[in-house]
């Protein structure tokens, strides 16, 4: 059985950003470092979701522990298609309240960043779509793990997420552009 630790997930993470950063800077030959400060966001951005998504936490006996997961049980896969079947059967309030909050939260800052990054996507539905297919690939990725499920509960979350990080940048780049204009 191979056991994956959490600290080796995010070090071979860690390694292989380096790396793809560095072949990225040696063709070009220099950088753009304000585009690595808006990347390195993004990559602290992937490693909490790594964190959350691979090595997820419960509450037992009042105390928050980790979910080991036995990456040799990888059937049968668990889906939900249905919309809100499992957020209606969490035992306290708090516990929705912490998988409601936590699946759009872990997604707001992608909303923020991904319109820095690529100018490409300039708009509302672009960002959304984006972030979209990135909790979608996020939640086939787990597919074979036996300890999580691929829910649309989480897709639609993570989707609203990056909907209010968006809302967020928009804000601030109408601001910032009305004090441009203003002269300020």
């Amino acid at each position: 059985m191979i056991r994956i630790s959490l600290a080796a997930a995010e070090t071979a993470f860690a390694a292989i950003w380096v790396l793809c950063r560095a072949a990225v800077w040696i063709k070009r030959r220099g950088t753009d470092w304000k585009r690595e400060a808006a990347l390195l966001l993004m990559f602290i951005n992937l490693a909490v979701v790594i964190r959350f998504v691979f090595f997820p936490m419960e509450l037992v006996g009042g105390r928050v522990q980790s979910i080991a997961f036995d990456p040799d049980r990888a059937f049968p896969f668990r889906i939900n298609l249905v919309p809100l079947k499992h957020l209606l059967e969490y035992n306290t309030k708090s516990e929705l309240l912490l998988n409601v909050i936590g699946n759009a939260a872990m997604f707001v800052p992608s909303g923020i960043i991904f319109p820095i990054l690529y100018r490409k996507l300039d708009s509302f539905p672009k960002v959304v779509g984006a972030g979209a297919l990135t909790s979608l690939c996020i939640e086939l990725l787990q597919l074979p793990l036996y300890s999580r499920a691929s829910d649309i509960d989480d897709l639609i979350l993570n989707t609203a997420g990056v909907a209010v990080g968006y809302g967020i940048y928009a804000l601030f780049r109408a601001v910032f552009r009305k004090k441009e204009k203003s002269g300020e």
